[in-house]
């Protein structure tokens, strides 16, 4: 087992506040992350059926023969114990009392607002991280085979081939986690839908075009929408509003947590396949904003990514803030530069001047290096961009 980079942050703030509830999709880590990081606490699975009925029956009853420090795994499985625990630590001012997990962000959220707010630290485990991933010690250097991988730790920590665990991820997710927050009559209907998301990878987001390619209502096909990233499934990009005297597009892109499923979504089987297909651009897209996103959340900030489009075609893949500087970052799945690459990070330097200062593109080949002010980055070297060594490097541009 592995300490995931959010361990600290974890054990940081549960110094701070009484409750501190860590949420994810299912599957990423979350239950092993919490044993790992409070090994002293008890724990309690409110996944056991006997268990979640002695909890929903008399929760007062459940926390008194269950006293902290304590683990309470799944703890959206029963949200009627959240007013209980607000009392609960209000009578013994005392930090790091309970550690809560949750794979449904959706259930949490509203719970929290209404009876913990000001109690709890809220953190994000989202799939390992491309650093993470590599302390297993058997992280292929292949861009392909990375992608087609995904980061979800069992695929990792037992050697599960990915086909055969992905298959029974989504059976599970849907039996389970959809079930569990909202009445779905066509259980395939949906399994279609998310389908179809993965097909939309990277794109500028269509509800009414998706709705009917699902045969779904548009208010449906929004509704399931809110489902997938209420359990960390996908998750949409938003423009970026700054003004330039431009005409901007102004809706969101959607892009998935995680390259494997997706790629299991997409049938896509092998890297051979992966390596051909008309998506691996836009699935490569997606493995970069979500790396960064998972890197902002492992030390404990919400993750603050945009992209830029105008009506024109003037695009910026990712902007983002790192060390309170606004980055500009162009994406590119292939390994070698081209110079048009720059066409868009060129165009939004001349426009946004003073926040284009920061320059990257982020690339599928192996080489670091400078051109046209702008740092060129490996894909596997997107960890480094959170060091402000190479954040701040500066060698001598090439053209």
């Amino acid at each position: 087992m592995i300490i995931r980079t959010l361990g600290h942050k974890l054990k940081s703030i549960a110094t701070k506040f009484p409750i501190v509830t860590l949420v994810g999709p299912r599957q990423s880590g979350k239950t092993t992350l919490a044993k790992l990081t409070f090994p002293r606490h008890s724990y309690v699975s409110l996944e056991d059926l006997d268990i979640r009925e002695f909890a929903q029956t008399d929760p007062r009853g459940f926390l008194s023969n269950n006293p902290p420090p304590i683990i309470l795994d799944e703890i959206q499985r029963v949200p009627a114990l959240f007013s209980y625990l607000q009392t609960a630590v209000d009578s013994k001012d005392k930090e790091g009392q309970y550690i809560l997990t949750g794979s449904q962000n959706f259930l949490l959220e509203g719970a929290i607002s209404q009876t913990l707010a000001g109690r709890t630290a809220i953190l994000t485990l989202l799939p390992l991280t491309l650093k993470e991933s590599k302390k297993f010690g058997h992280q292929s250097k292949n861009l392909d085979d990375c992608m087609l991988k995904g980061f979800y730790p069992r695929v990792y920590a037992k050697k599960i081939d990915p086909l055969d665990w992905y298959s029974g991820y989504v059976q599970t997710y849907i039996e389970k986690d959809i079930r569990l927050i909202k009445e779905i009559t066509n259980l395939t209907t949906f399994q279609r839908f998310i389908k179809l998301c993965a097909g939309r990878t990277g794109q500028l987001l269509n509800l009414s075009s998706l709705g009917n390619d699902c045969g779904i209502s548009h208010n449906t096909a929004r509704s399931w929408l809110s489902l997938l990233e209420s359990t960390f499934i996908v998750f949409l990009l938003k423009p970026y509003y700054e003004n330039f005297n431009k005409r901007l597009v102004k809706q969101p892109k959607l892009y998935f947590y995680d390259t494997g499923l997706a790629c299991y979504l997409l049938e896509i089987r092998t890297k051979e396949q992966l390596s051909t297909h008309f998506l691996r651009g836009a699935l490569f897209e997606s493995f970069v904003i979500s790396e960064i996103m998972k890197q902002q959340w492992n030390q404990g900030i919400g993750p603050s990514c945009y992209f830029w489009r105008d009506k024109i075609g003037h695009e910026i893949d990712c902007l983002t803030h790192i060390n309170n500087r606004l980055y500009s970052i162009e994406i590119k799945s292939s390994k070698t530069i081209s110079n048009d690459f720059f066409n868009g990070l060129k165009y939004w330097s001349r426009i946004s001047k003073p926040l284009s200062s920061h320059l990257f593109l982020i690339f599928g080949g192996e080489q670091n290096q400078t051109r046209f002010d702008t740092r060129i980055i490996s894909w596997e070297q997107i960890p480094e961009m959170f060091n402000s060594n190479i954040a701040k490097a500066k060698s001598n541009p090439t053209s």
